[in-house]
């Protein structure tokens, strides 16, 4: 599991190695576990409070944090 450094206020946001398609990333905090995915920002399976769903998606909407967590995914999860 990689922890990415999102400047988050109640959660944080982790990828996981060997992890299952689409790409996404996992939100996890006091009032929320959610996988998101990558592309869509969609929750895919879970729940988020709305508060804490509105920030992550404005964090993972910003380029360079798309690029952290794209290049994260493909790094623990390449698959032959």
């Amino acid at each position: 599991m990689a922890s990415i450094n999102a400047p988050l206020s109640n959660c944080k946001v982790y990828v996981y190695p060997g992890d299952h398609n689409p790409p996404h990333f996992h939100l996890k905090g006091p009032n929320s576990r959610a996988s998101i995915d990558i592309v869509t920002l969609e929750v895919i399976a879970g729940k988020a409070s709305k508060t804490d769903l509105a920030e992550v998606r404005a964090w993972a909407a910003e380029p360079e944090n798309l690029t952290a967590l794209v290049s994260e995914w493909r790094r623990l999860n390449e698959r032959e």
